[in-house]
């Protein structure tokens, strides 16, 4: 993978952006560092409210370090402001509660699987579940008398001020997605390679040279290239979990895929095949798209009317091709399957055949552009409450459907949600019958390593114990050595709050722990006398709460969001073989002369699609899941994005044999019929073999070769379907030999596929 830049940064500064490509992290720690302080100065050494300051100080941590919303700043601004109302109900309905242990723990269970749960709903909503349970932690576990309520109110409406300030002067976020120019690059570079290739096909005056066709694929390779660069140089994926971001990154294995048609495309340079206009035409309108797709990218809320009509321009053109094919399709021939009959008859359609395949991808990558255009113009109403784009719904009326439809004894958010209820309202009760001193450190230890699976759980609890004794022994020593000069401590806390949000990202979760302990031990002896015992009270109420997660993690669903998407994966690869196998058994019924039903294949089209949204929830789910993952993300992402391309060749094969004509005469293509469906077993037997073997140690099948000889043998049993009885070529012949280039795009597939899925595969 390429480093540019390296030099333009000193070795620290290189180290920072290698594990925090975007600097998200650096960002949010330094506001962090700078209001926190500052507001704790204000409310406890001007004001002098204990109450306010720690209300301030931790609000400001949760709004600032723990939230990151995306999209223009006015959404921003009233998320934050929601947030902040949300909090302020919270910090109410704890206090409230707080006095008495049984509805305190009622109440915890309660507010924590809502919290939880409300993530299914939307983005917005599960990328502000830490915040908003540190909300009702905090002052349940802090009881105090309800005219304290007030100043408790006033530090959290002083660290919403402060966060909203910060989040507008100080080092504002991108409003871009960080996928979406490298992708924009892609797309400009295809579309240049489209035309290039039309005009070399073309032939005629201002035909390009070899060494500009060769030098402008060069560039559309490397473009792709350096998507994949981007994307898989972060561990995790590096957009946020909204609609439009998860479209932007299905675009980055659509775009290498365009990339690979465009390669197994692209004309020789020293024999043009005959000369196609209609499959120019293709490739220029793909060109035309692919130029729309690339300035939404650039500008997402623009209107999309420019993509939509080259959409349709595109779909035009690929309909006349498919009409005029048959006029291309030699029908003069004799002898029967050999090497010099099989390249004429495929040949002469090869052409109409790979813009048709270029067309679909393209429209493929046009509808997630529009998607994520779409999704970026939503209102803050609906991306509070998870409206999908062009939803017919109500955005209320989608979000209860979207949290009905995980109500269900299957669905891991629901698992996610019901563990951390149980192990928060355990925490509660164990924190109150320990008489633990700071009880709400027992929940933060308790939440910050309860994960979706036991091992991540127990992993994280392990380190989480490692990092508080490491960071109570330099808190420790730091109180110890600062001794009655407890003015030091003010200059210290910037910087440990700062380390605190920079390390769990650049360096380990430990080192996290670690950081958050010192920061605490300086927080709490700030305006005493320093004392170091604080420190044993930390690693006490953390192994607590850790131990908590992890008998919870042991009882409760304890294989997690892995083992959902490794299900839901071998689902939507099942449902999708079946889905091309059936779509190529109505093809065969279609071009037997008879008038079979697609009543089947559509039943069959359905199931794939709920299989393929329910393999998007899983890794959804699994992306937001934190710890070490069991697969390298662009592995998994190849995979899932696998049943995109197994799904587009169905839906090729369907519509094709849909928009056919009744076939004239009585010719036998018993022989036909019988090497497609050969095909399609094959081919739809190594994806349901790849769905059996997904999640086991067992090895993956080899990719299918080739087969000429099926080449052959397709060619020889159309002799007589060639031409009709007028000596017209016919275009269920035309048909037949698509849906066999189908199903090899299909086959071609395969190998990447294979390498995501074997154990142990490089990323």
């Amino acid at each position: 993978m390429r480093t540019p830049g390296r030099s333009r940064f000193p070795p620290a500064a290189a180290w920072l952006r290698a594990r925090d490509p975007d600097l998200a992290a650096t960002r949010r720690a330094g506001r962090t560092a700078i209001v926190m302080p500052a507001l704790f100065a204000l409310c406890s050494q001007v004001i002098g409210s204990p109450t306010m300051a720690a209300f301030a100080a931790f609000g400001s941590f949760s709004m600032l370090l723990l939230v990151d919303y995306t999209g223009p700043m006015v959404q921003r601004l009233r998320a934050h402001l929601g947030l902040a109302v949300a909090w302020a109900v919270l910090v109410c309905l704890g206090t409230l509660v707080a006095h008495r242990i049984w509805l305190a723990v009622t109440a915890m269970v309660v507010i924590g699987f809502l919290v939880l749960f409300a993530g299914v709903v939307s983005s917005v909503l599960a990328g502000t579940s830490t915040a908003l349970l540190l909300a009702f932690v905090l002052p349940v576990t802090s009881p105090v008398p309800l005219p304290q309520l007030p100043a408790r109110f006033a530090g959290v409406g002083l660290a919403a001020a402060a966060a909203m300030i910060a989040i507008c002067l100080l080092w504002p976020r991108s409003t871009t997605d960080p996928l979406s120019a490298p992708a924009a690059r892609v797309c400009r570079a295809a579309a240049a390679q489209l035309r290039t290739d039309a005009s070399l096909l073309a032939g005629g005056p201002g035909t390009p040279s070899g060494t500009k066709c060769r030098a402008i694929a060069d560039e559309a390779a490397t473009a792709a290239a350096d998507l994949r660069g981007v994307f898989d140089a972060t561990p995790y994926r590096p957009t946020g979990l909204s609609a439009g971001s998860r479209a932007v990154v299905r675009l980055v294995d659509e775009l290498t895929w365009l990339s690979s048609i465009l390669a197994d495309s692209a004309p020789p340079l020293d024999d043009r095949p005959a000369c196609d206009a209609d499959a120019h035409a293709v490739r220029r309108a793909a060109a035309a798209v692919l130029d729309e797709a690339a300035d939404l990218l650039d500008a997402p809320r623009n209107a999309p009317g420019g993509l939509r009509a080259a959409v349709g321009d595109l779909r035009a053109a690929m309909a006349r091709m498919e009409r005029n094919a048959t006029s291309r399709l030699p029908v003069q021939h004799s002898g029967a399957g050999t090497p010099a009959q099989v390249h004429p008859v495929i040949g002469a359609l090869d052409l109409s055949f790979r813009a048709q395949e270029l067309g679909f991808a393209t429209l493929q990558i046009a509808g997630n552009v529009d998607l994520a255009s779409a999704a970026e113009r939503r209102s803050w109403p609906e991306r509070l409450l998870g409206r999908e784009p062009g939803a017919v719904a109500r955005p209320l009326a989608a979000a209860r459907e979207r949290a009905a439809a995980h109500l269900q004894p299957q669905s891991v958010w629901l698992h996610n949600s019901l563990r951390g209820a149980v192990g928060l309202g355990i925490a509660v009760a164990l924190a109150d019958l320990i008489n633990a001193q700071h009880s709400f450190w027992v929940l933060l230890g308790t939440l910050s390593v309860l994960r979706s699976n036991a091992l991540n759980t127990g992993q994280n609890a392990l380190r989480a114990v490692g990092g508080t004794i490491a960071g109570s022994i330099v808190g420790a020593g730091l109180l110890q050595l600062i001794g009655h000069h407890g003015t030091v401590l003010w200059f210290l806390l910037p910087l440990a709050v700062l380390l605190a949000g920079i390390t769990p990202a650049v360096i380990s979760f430990a080192a996290g722990q670690a950081s958050f302990t010192i920061t605490l031990a300086i927080l709490f002896n700030i305006g005493q006398n320093p004392d170091w015992h604080i420190v044993l009270l930390r690693i006490e109420d953390i192994a607590i709460g850790c131990a908590v997660s992890v008998l919870v993690g042991l009882f409760f669903w304890p294989r997690g969001a892995a083992a959902a998407v490794e299900r839901a994966l071998a689902e939507a690869y099942t449902d999708s073989a079946r889905y091309l196998a059936g779509a190529v058994e109505y093809a065969v019924g279609r071009c037997g002369g008879g008038a079979p039903s697609a009543g089947l294949a559509l039943q069959e089209a359905r199931e794939a699609a709920a299989a393929a949204r329910r393999l998007d929830d899983a890794f959804r789910t699994y992306l937001a899941e934190r710890g070490q993952k069991p697969m390298p993300l662009a592995d998994m992402t190849t995979l899932v994005t696998g049943i995109v391309g197994l799904r587009l060749a169905a839906d090729a094969v369907l519509g094709l044999w849909q928009r056919a004509a009744q076939p004239h005469g009585e010719a036998d293509r018993a022989q036909a019929r019988l090497v497609l469906l050969s095909a399609a077993g094959r081919v739809s037997g190594w994806y349901r073999d790849l769905a059996a073997g997904l999640g086991r140690d067992g090895s993956v099948r080899d990719p299918l070769p080739r087969n000429p000889t099926a080449e052959a043998q397709l060619v020889d049993s159309l002799r007589r379907d060639l031409s009709d009885e007028h000596g017209r070529a016919t275009d269920t012949a035309v048909r037949i030999i698509w849906t066999a280039d189908h199903l090899d795009a299909a086959r071609r597939l395969q190998p990447s596929l294979a390498e995501a899925a074997r154990p142990g595969s490089a990323s």
